[in-house]
């Protein structure tokens, strides 16, 4: 998934009348397309439960109750069951430490890892794949080896088949056919050609010149790495000599999709990192030959597959439908009220220690007497907004000349970021209903968010069907259902200066943030009294291996 100030034309939300218009197609209402006109598509909201995390907006929510209802006690309290407090708890149980609990606000785990049921097909609601973890997150690895995905064969690691992306992996509507990749390259001009080579060379460069990894706390904080967070990708680009057309609209694209925001607003750190962490940046012509250290694993829910192993074992320790007010560190105990969303009551629990995985944001929020790193950290990371609309269809699509129908399929031009197919992963060759899960990553600010919100779900279904009216026109005749989640505060954006700002960025006992336990490289947590913070904000970079790295870590030093 995927600063506070005006949006760029590029990335501004465009109304579903203006979208068409600039679609060239004519605006929606309900559905048109073949054989579409005149059906109504049912659906509405899924998934976020905004009226229970917007009770943190009422100060009086904030301060401690007279009496609670119940109070409870464990050795150690997790707050927030994103990926980084689920595997917090992993990790504890690992240590054989059970007395513990997880008090997570949504009814379902896995924060932007979760999953639903359309039309009886699991789909995710967010986060869709991990792709196969390099050497530095070894955390990732292990558990992977744990589930049984990850063995070794013959002296080398190999990942199970069935969840290893089938292929074809992606394809791009690129001039009115389906093209291989999501590179533009069909019709592409010898100057442009030779700008993705040179692009290539340059990353290649950077990478030998200083380490990029995932996660990326164990590999950035160099000259070259602070240089690099120093400016936007785009204003780097432009001084690099990178301005093809096909090339900044490729770069764009990455940015939007892995961090919720246009090339205009990330650091060129982030634009760079996102390749030279993993495999660099080839043209398809000059791609090496693919293996499987390349791969991505996926799921028909996408990670939602993932943060239910990491929930299963937990059971009643896993405490859902709970609202974190009030943190309170004590000198003997910390003090957490929490609302119950099902039985709207408010309940107390002490605990020797706090696991806080929550947004950076709301930790200032909800701990009290918050120290001035926390409060300094929630004005200074931005959050991008998110649309996940996944539409069940009866049968599959018409398809347009070209490439063959992909897990991953992506349209030119579009301020959307396509769309994947739930039903990839299937083994049986028939045609069969399946799931398609469209993504739309906003920006950031609050009128964003507040457009987010107050738009309704039929919004988002135009919208839907007008960017994808040129690659399936019959799309309005196969859609049945379709859920739309919103995510207001998705992800952290690695905007210009974070980098620089977690690093300088000290715990309360003195030590880097960023700093790590030699024993096993395990990242330290910021720490504040009896409370430690793990999130994938302290990583500024929202990506499966960061989020569990640092909940692996919070819990692994708790």
């Amino acid at each position: 998934m995927k600063r506070d100030a005006p949006l760029t034309t590029r990335r501004r939300l465009l109304g579903a009348a203006a979208w068409a218009s600039l679609a060239g197609v004519a605006p929606l209402a309900g559905c048109s397309g073949a054989g579409g006109a005149g059906r109504v598509i049912d659906g509405g909201f899924a998934g976020v439960a905004f009226e229970r995390g917007h009770r943190l907006r009422d100060p009086a929510n904030l301060a401690a109750p007279a009496a609670p209802a119940r109070t409870r006690r464990v050795q150690v309290l997790i707050a927030g069951g994103g990926v980084a407090g689920l595997a917090a708890a992993r990790a504890l149980r690992q240590r054989g430490i059970e007395d513990f609990a997880l008090l997570e606000l949504e009814d379902t785990p896995g924060g932007n890892s979760r999953g639903l049921q359309l039309a009886g097909l699991p789909c995710p609601m967010g986060a869709h794949y991990l792709p196969v973890p390099g050497p530095a997150a070894f955390e990732v690895q292990d558990w992977l080896e744990e589930l049984g995905l990850r063995r070794r064969v013959a002296g080398r690691w190999v990942y199970d088949e069935r969840t290893l992306c089938h292929s074809p992996q992606e394809r791009l509507f690129f001039q009115d056919a389906w093209q291989d990749g999501l590179l533009p390259l069909q019709g592409v001009d010898a100057g442009t050609l030779a700008q993705y080579r040179r692009f290539g060379a340059r990353i290649e460069a950077l990478r030998r010149e200083a380490r990029f990894a995932l996660p990326a706390a164990r590999s950035s904080g160099s000259a070259v790495h602070l240089a690099l967070d120093a400016e936007t990708f785009d204003a780097w680009l432009a001084r690099e000599g990178f301005d093809a057309p096909h090339l900044r609209w490729y770069l764009d694209y990455c940015c939007r999709d892995d961090f919720g925001a246009g090339s205009a607003t990330v650091s060129a750190w982030a634009g760079v990192h996102y390749f030279a962490s993993r495999h660099g940046f080839h043209a398809a012509q000059d791609a090496p030959a693919a293996d499987e250290s390349e791969g991505v694993l996926t799921w028909p829910e996408g990670n939602g597959w993932l943060a239910q192993r990491l929930a299963e074992p937990l059971g009643d320790r896993l405490q859902l439908g709970r609202v974190v007010q009030r943190i309170e560190s004590g000198r003997h105990a910390v003090e957490v009220d929490a609302w119950d969303a099902h039985s709207g009551t408010l309940e107390r629990w002490t605990a020797a220690h706090c696991i806080v995985a929550l947004p950076s944001f709301v930790a200032a929020r909800v701990v009290a007497q918050p120290p001035d790193w926390l409060r300094a950290a929630a004005r200074a990371l931005p959050h991008a907004s998110w649309v996940v609309v996944n539409v069940a269809l009866d049968a599959p699509l018409h398809d347009r000349p070209g490439a063959a129908p992909s897990w991953d399929n992506v349209v030119y031009g579009s301020p959307a970021l396509g769309y994947v197919d739930a039903g990839h992963q299937r083994l049986s060759p028939a045609p069969a209903p399946t799931v398609l899960t469209w993504y739309h990553a906003l920006g950031t600010g609050p009128a964003v968010r507040a457009h987010l919100f107050q738009t309704p779900w039929t919004h988002w279904r135009d919208a839907l069907l007008a960017d994808l009216a040129g690659p399936h026109p019959d799309l309005p005749l196969r859609a049945q259902r379709m859920a739309v989640t919103r995510h207001g505060h998705a992800m952290v954006v690695p905007a210009p200066g974070v980098l620089a700002f977690l690093r300088r960025m000290p715990a309360s006992n003195g030590a880097s943030m960023l700093s790590k336990k030699e024993s096993r490289g395990w990242l330290a947590p910021p720490r504040a009294g009896r409370l430690s913070f793990a999130h994938a904000d302290w990583s500024g970079y929202s990506v499966f291996e960061e989020a569990f790295t640092r909940g692996h870590g919070a819990g692994a030093l708790a």
